[in-house]
C-alpha cells in the first residue's frame, strides 16, 4: 500500500507523519532568565522581556514564556484587599455638638518639595476644626494617638464618619473605637461627597 492510501486509511496527515520533532536547546534561555532573575528578583516578563531586546538576544517573546513558565518564575499577584460591604450613610449632621465628627486627610508640600500630610478632625454640628495633626507621616499608631487626646478633651462622639484609607481600616483603630463605645461610620469607595462636610 502506498504512503498517501495508507494515511488515508489511518486518518493521519503526511506532514504529521513526516515530521521531525526538533528538540530544541533552552539552555541558553535558562542562563540568561537564571542571571537576570538574581539581580531583579521583583521583576516580571515585561521588564524581562524588554532587556532581553535591548540586549539583542536572538529569542522571540514564544520561546522566553514558554521557558520563563517551565521554570516557574511567575510571580503572584498581589491580591487586591477586599473591604466590607458599606451602606451608604445619610449625610445629617447633629442636633447637637460632639455627636458625629467627620475625619479626612490632606496633603500639600513645601516649598522644598518635601511632603507632609494633615489630619483634619471637625464637628458635623457647627463645623468646628477640632483637631490638625500635621506630620510628613501619619500612620494609624498616629491616628488613634490624636483621637484619643480629643476624646478626653471633648469627650467620645456617638459617631465617626471616614473613607477607606489605609489608616482608618486599620485593626487598631477599629478596637480603639469598639471599647469607647464610638460607631465608625466608613463611605462607599469611590463616593467623597458622602464625607462632604470634612
Amino acid at each position: 500500500m502506498s504512503q498517501r492510501r495508507a494515511c488515508v486509511a489511518s486518518g493521519i496527515a503526511r506532514s504529521t507523519l513526516r515530521h521531525c520533532h526538533k528538540q530544541s536547546d533552552d539552555s541558553g534561555v535558562i542562563q540568561f532568565m537564571q542571571t537576570y532573575m538574581a539581580t531583579n528578583p521583583r521583576h516580571g516578563f515585561g521588564l524581562l522581556y524588554a532587556s532581553a531586546r535591548y540586549q539583542n538576544q536572538p529569542w522571540g517573546k514564544t520561546v522566553l514564556w514558554r521557558v520563563y513558565c517551565q521554570l516557574k518564575l511567575n510571580l503572584p499577584r498581589r491580591g487586591k484587599k477586599r473591604l466590607p460591604a458599606r451602606i451608604r450613610q445619610p449625610l445629617e449632621a447633629g442636633n447637637q455638638p460632639n455627636q458625629g465628627w467627620s475625619c479626612d486627610f490632606m496633603s500639600d508640600a513645601l516649598w522644598s518639595g518635601r511632603k507632609f500630610r494633615t489630619f483634619n478632625v471637625i464637628d458635623e454640628f457647627n463645623r468646628e476644626a477640632l483637631r490638625i495633626e500635621i506630620d510628613t507621616s501619619l500612620p494609624a499608631a498616629r491616628v488613634i494617638r490624636a483621637l484619643n487626646e480629643l476624646v478626653e478633651v471633648r469627650g467620645a462622639p456617638l459617631s465617626i464618619r471616614m473613607d477607606n484609607g489605609p489608616e482608618f481600616i486599620a485593626h487598631a483603630l477599629a478596637d480603639w473605637a469598639k471599647t469607647r463605645g464610638i460607631a465608625l461610620n466608613h463611605i462607599q469607595p469611590g463616593k467623597p461627597t458622602q464625607n462632604a462636610y470634612v
